[in-house]
């Protein structure tokens, strides 16, 4: 293996019994014709717990998998969970916008599938001391790796008004972003808020009565949060299209996206990696302009209902998916 990250695991049985894998099924059928063909490689650019990735070493056994992951805890239960598979397995900590980097360190140039199940991850949300979760009060970290980068109590302390409410309302889509960016300045000025429920409180009090009914008010600020502190979008920015430049022909791509801001990327790079780049009114299509994929899906695939009842965590996610066509030029 490409790491090995000091630490005990838990029980792999336990981790199989609280951790489904969102779409396994259907990601596994999409990428199944890339990955079926002897020395196939596939990166699984947000490795988590390792769900996807040992269902994918078990029906394709002459593949390979680099796992990439930020965050060390995630590298150390994958790397347990994926031990049986040896020598097929390179796990590599970094974030996944170093894709070509650690498919070079793994010893290629070109690989065969790519999978991306974006967000946080079950591990990540479960573990309440990591902070993601504003229904259980813990210290507002929310770093995906643990070892760099400023936390949410960072943040929360030194971000002016206008910067928070920039963060609110752009990632998070959030409506009372002022009222809820004057209200942390006014709450800061008293003590620092260094804890979810502090600021849960603090985003309850500055809601309307009417709103409050409707939904919880700390959910779009939680996210807008995480994003900034872990430079979600920004990152998603520029792995796409490194990730679409280390897929080789017949190679395919799967990104499982749970918030509009990311789907919204990801469909408009698919969109312009798929579209012919020929000026309007030439009679015939040169190679040159010839697309390099095309779109494995139609629009973005939703959950079933019926996987969204056995996997909740299932319910916001949006599935796109290319194939390489076409080599650059």
């Amino acid at each position: 293996m490409g790491i090995r990250v000091e630490g005990s695991a838990p029980d792999i049985m336990d981790i199989r019994d609280i951790h489904t894998p969102v779409l396994l099924e259907r990601c596994a059928e999409l990428l199944g014709p890339a990955l079926q063909k002897p020395g196939a490689v596939f990166v699984d650019g947000t490795l988590g717990m390792g769900g996807h990735s040992e269902a994918f070493l078990e029906r394709f056994p002459q593949a390979r998998l680099i796992g990439l992951d930020r965050d060390t805890d995630a590298l150390r239960i994958a790397g347990e969970r994926l031990a049986r598979f040896g020598e097929r397995v390179t796990l590599v900590h970094t974030v996944y916008d170093g894709i070509a980097e650690a498919v070079a360190s793994a010893g290629g140039d070109k690989v065969d599938g790519i999978l991306f199940d974006l967000g946080v991850s079950s591990l990540q949300l479960d573990e309440a001391a990591r902070g993601f979760a504003y229904a259980q009060d813990a210290p507002l970290d929310m770093r995906m790796d643990q070892t760099t980068g400023v936390t949410a109590a960072e943040v929360l302390a030194t971000y002016g008004e206008g910067d928070l409410r920039r963060i609110f309302e752009r990632y998070g889509e959030e409506k009372l972003a002022g009222r809820y960016a004057r209200a942390i300045i006014a709450a800061r000025a008293q003590r620092p808020l260094e804890r979810s429920g502090q600021l849960v409180d603090v985003l309850q009090a500055a809601t309307p009565a009417a709103v409050l009914r409707e939904r919880h008010p700390a959910k779009r600020v939680f996210q807008a949060l995480r994003i900034e502190v872990n430079a979600e979008l920004s990152v998603l920015d520029r792995t796409i299209p490194a990730a679409l430049r280390v897929l080789g022909v017949g190679g395919r791509i799967v990104v499982l996206s749970y918030q509009s801001l990311e789907d919204r990327l990801v469909k408009r790079m698919f969109a312009e990696a798929s579209t012919s780049t020929a000026p309007r009114g030439l009679p015939v299509e040169l190679a040159e302009h010839a697309p390099k994929f095309r779109l494995l899906v139609r629009g973005a695939e939703l959950a079933s209902d019926e996987e969204r009842a056995a996997n909740p965590r299932a319910t916001p996610v949006r599935l796109r998916a290319a194939e390489r066509i076409k080599e650059d030029a």
